[in-house]
C-alpha cells in the first residue's frame, strides 16, 4: 500500500504540472526516437546489403590477379596479367568444393543498333555464368560450349541495353548489334534485376563467349578473373582455402612469398560491408544518445526545482511521521515515471519515423526488438540516475527548516 500511495502522489504531482513535465520529457522523447530510428536504418542497411550481395550469387567465389612487385615497384591488380586459362583448368580439375566455374574477361564500349547506341560493358564468360550469378533468361537461350570453342559472335543483353538500343519495342532476339564495331547476334535477353545497393545497374550488360571477347574485342590471352560457385554457403570458406592452395601450387609460390592473386567469397564481402554499416550505426546511435543525456539532465534540473518548490510539503509530511526513505522513493518514482513516459512516447515516435523513412525516403529499415528493450532500460536507468540526487536532497531536509522555508 505504501508504494501504491507513493505512485499516486508522484502521478498527481506530474499531472498538476503538465506543461513542465512535457518539456522535461522532450529530451527523452527525442533521444529514444532517434536511437530507434538510427538502429532501424543500420539494421535495414545490413539486411539490404546481405540481400543484394546474395542475389549476385550467395555461394560465389572470385579469383582475381593480385598486385605484384616488379623492379621494386608494386603494380596495381588491374594491370596484372598473371591469371591464365591454365589456372582455370587446374582449379576445375583439382577442386572438390566448386559446382560451377567460368573464366571472365570484360571491357567497355558502345552497343550500336542502327542509329541507336549506348555505352556499356561486355563480359566474356562460359555457359555456367548464369548459374553462378543466379540470373535467368527472359527470352532466347544461352550460348553453348561449341559456340565458346568457335569464338562465335553471339551475345545476351540486359534490359537497359534493350530499352536504349531497341526503343521501338522490337524483339531483340535474332537481331544484330555491334559492340565496338564487332557484329553480334542477340540470342537471349536477361531478366531484369535493377540496381543493387551500391547503385550499379545490373541490367546494363552484354554477355558473350569469353573466347570471342578475348580474341575479337580485347585482343588478350589472359583472364581478368575466374568466377566459381561453392557447393553450398557452408562450404564457401573451405572452397576459398582449397582454391588458394591450388593457385599457389599452380603459380609455384613459396611459403615465404606473397600471393600474386586474391580469392574472395561473397560471405567476406557481406562481412566487410556489414562491419562498415555497423560502425556507422554505432556512430549515429552515439550522436542520438546525446539527446538522452540532455533529457536526463533536464529531469534532474526539474526535479531539483520541484524539491525547492515543495519544501514545505516535504517538511509537513516528515513532521507527521513521514520517513526520509518515503520522501526519497516518492521523488525517485516521479523521476522514473517522467523518464519512462517520455520513453514510451519516444518509442511510438521512433516507430513512426521508421515507417516514414522507408515509405517516403525509400531507405531500407528494420526495427529490432532489442532496440526497444534497450531504449526502455536506458529510460529507467536515466530516471534513477538523474532523479537520485534531487530525491536524496529532499529526503535529507530537516523538517523544522523545511516548515519555515519561504
Amino acid at each position: 500500500m505504501r508504494v501504491i500511495n507513493l505512485f499516486k502522489i508522484a502521478f498527481k504531482a506530474i499531472v498538476l504540472n503538465k506543461m513542465r513535465t512535457l518539456l522535461t520529457m522532450l529530451g527523452i522523447i527525442i533521444g529514444v526516437a532517434s536511437v530507434i530510428a538510427m538502429l532501424a536504418i543500420g539494421e535495414g542497411s545490413k539486411e539490404s546489403i546481405r540481400t543484394t550481395i546474395s542475389s549476385m550469387g550467395s555461394n560465389m567465389i572470385t579469383i582475381r590477379p593480385g598486385a605484384d612487385m616488379r623492379g621494386g615497384v608494386r603494380g596495381s591488380a588491374s594491370d596484372m596479367q598473371t591469371l591464365k586459362y591454365e589456372d582455370y583448368e587446374a582449379i576445375k580439375a583439382q577442386s572438390t568444393l566448386l559446382s560451377y566455374m567460368t573464366p571472365v574477361v570484360n571491357g567497355s564500349g558502345q552497343v550500336i543498333n542502327g542509329s541507336n547506341n549506348w555505352p556499356s560493358t561486355i563480359y566474356g564468360v562460359n555457359p555456367e555464368y548464369l548459374k553462378i550469378k543466379v540470373v535467368d533468361l527472359q527470352s532466347g537461350s544461352m550460348f553453348t560450349e561449341a559456340e565458346v570453342k568457335s569464338a562465335a559472335k553471339v551475345a545476351l543483353i540486359g534490359q537497359t541495353i534493350v530499352e536504349n538500343v531497341f526503343p521501338d519495342g522490337q524483339d531483340p532476339v535474332g537481331q544484330m548489334i555491334r559492340f565496338n564495331n564487332i557484329p553480334f547476334k542477340v540470342i537471349g535477353v536477361l531478366e531484369e534485376k535493377g540496381e543493387n545497393t551500391f547503385g550499379q545497374d545490373q541490367d546494363d550488360v552484354v554477355i558473350a563467349p569469353y573466347t570471342t571477347v578475348q580474341k575479337r574485342i580485347l585482343a588478350i590471352d589472359y583472364l581478368n578473373q575466374i568466377m566459381a560457385s561453392a557447393v553450398s554457403e557452408d562450404d564457401a570458406p573451405d572452397a576459398v582455402t582449397e582454391v588458394t592452395e591450388i593457385m599457389r601450387n599452380q603459380h609455384k609460390i613459396g611459403t615465404d612469398q606473397e600471393d600474386n592473386f586474391s580469392v574472395r567469397s561473397m560471405e567476406e564481402l557481406i562481412s566487410t560491408f556489414s562491419s562498415t554499416s555497423e560502425m556507422l550505426t554505432i556512430l549515429l546511435v552515439a550522436v542520438a544518445s546525446i539527446s538522452l543525456l540532455i533529457g536526463g539532465i533536464g529531469i534532474m534540473n526539474i526535479m531539483y526545482v520541484s524539491v525547492k518548490e515543495r519544501t514545505k510539503e516535504i517538511g509537513l509530511r516528515m513532521a507527521v511521521g513521514g520517513k526520509g526513505s518515503d520522501i526519497l522513493l516518492q521523488f525517485l518514482i516521479e523521476a522514473i515515471l517522467i523518464s519512462i513516459t517520455g520513453g514510451l512516447i519516444g518509442v511510438i515516435l521512433g516507430l513512426g519515423s521508421t515507417v516514414f523513412i522507408e515509405k517516403f525516403l525509400n531507405w531500407p529499415t528494420s526495427v529490432a526488438l532489442y532496440s526497444i528493450v534497450i531504449s526502455f532500460a536506458v529510460c529507467a536507468i536515466t530516471g534513477i540516475f538523474f532523479g537520485w540526487y534531487p530525491a536524496r536532497k529532499a529526503a535529507a531536509l530537516d523538517p523544522i527548516t523545511a516548515l519555515r522555508y519561504e
